[in-house]
């Protein structure tokens, strides 16, 4: 049934039965530096995140802890660790009936190119393949504009229990999840993460919280070394539904598309590789009518520039750079959700969607939802 919540609602804060709080990680393990900490295990992992989501440490020590696990690079069963905590302790999912691709760009936004997400899942959605957002108020490094801030200016409801993000997921096509309804202790964390002020662990594990329990998830990287850490991840984990990870090369380290060469990396559970190998190779979006540069998506008002450019591109009011990047972005997660044979299949099916009108009706079908 639409909207069906699967897991049980966040737990209350409790004591942990354990035996590495997290000062002890910190003297033992992962806090004398980057070149000779040693690297927790996944019980270890687990246990520690369990700690940091029921408040068992002290400010001071978490954010030591945060910073040391950044100095010392998180390895994919530690965050596998941290991940399957969060899934236990704090993520309400909700499976809609359909399996969209999950769409976890990073919290902390964008500051000088538009937010193409929303537009390009709801492209992906009147194409047929279904997809879902999740995030909440930008955070540190960037403190940029997100999924939420888009859909607040394009008058979408964003403030939704999981339930309803199912049933929006189903009725549009695309749905949201907002942090603060569906992953409330990490959301509670926001404070610290304040202070300490820049990325950590965190903000790589709230991308994966998958709260639709979807097969597949979407998402951007730097470099190439981050993506095998998040398909390691993803293998790792014990709580991940995640099948398929695929993985492009970001603007802003969003979840959308560089244009010009561009790398991606793809992961299939059913691969059998170790270690959460994956198989990369590159891809030229010239070669799909998609010849911009990324300046061309600069705007000012980050969300609200990024709702018109949504508005205006999914209505045919705007071609140029910014319908060949939504083209792009919806493309890609067409072929992530196998309902293309290549990034460049899906792209034209994307671009049927704009030219039919397909894609403007799941605007409108957006922001008629009711919860």
């Amino acid at each position: 049934m639409s909207g069906e919540q699967i897991r049980n609602d966040a737990s209350e804060a409790t004591e942990i039965d354990g035996e590495w709080p997290l000062r002890r990680l910190l003297t033992e393990v992962v806090g004398s530096g980057p070149k000779t900490a040693d690297d927790m295990s996944y019980e270890q992992a687990r246990e520690a995140f369990d700690r940091v989501l029921v408040g068992d440490p002290d400010d001071a020590t978490l954010g030591a802890f945060l910073l040391a696990n950044r100095w010392k690079e998180s390895t994919p069963e530690e965050l596998a660790g941290f991940v399957d905590a969060m899934r236990e302790r704090s993520v309400v999912s909700a499976a809609p009936d359909a399996d969209p691709v999950d769409c976890g760009g990073n919290y902390d936004g964008k500051r000088k190119t538009a937010v193409l997400g929303v537009a390009s899942g709801l492209v992906a959605a009147a194409a047929g393949t279904p997809v879902v957002a999740h995030s909440g108020p930008s955070l540190p490094a960037k403190h940029g504009a997100t999924y939420g801030d888009v859909l607040g200016e394009l008058g979408v409801p964003t403030d939704l229990d999981p339930a309803a993000s199912a049933a929006m997921t189903d009725e549009v096509g695309f749905g949201f999840y907002a942090q603060s309804r569906f992953n409330p202790l990490v959301h509670d964390l926001r404070e610290t993460r304040e202070s300490v002020g820049v990325r950590t662990s965190v903000n790589t594990v709230e991308t994966l919280a998958n709260p639709a329990d979807a097969s597949v998830h979407f998402g951007s990287f730097y470099h190439l070394s981050y993506a095998e850490r998040i398909a390691g991840t993803v293998r790792e984990s014990r709580e991940l539904p995640a099948e398929r990870v695929v993985m492009a090369q970001g603007i802003e380290g969003y979840d959308d598309v560089r244009p010009g060469t561009t790398r991606v990396a793809e992961w299939e559970a059913s691969s059998g590789t170790e270690g959460g190998r994956i198989e990369d190779g590159e891809v030229e979006t010239a070669d799909f009518g998609a010849d911009f540069e990324r300046e061309e998506l600069r705007v000012d008002d980050l969300p609200a520039d990024s709702a018109r450019v949504t508005e205006e591109v999914l209505t045919g009011e705007r071609d140029g750079a910014f319908a060949d990047a939504v083209a792009l972005n919806a493309g890609f997660r067409i072929y992530a959700g196998g309902d293309a044979e290549s990034v460049g299949e899906g792209v034209e099916r994307a671009r049927d969607a704009l030219t039919d009108g397909s894609a403007a009706e799941r605007l409108d079908a957006l922001r008629a939802f009711e919860q």
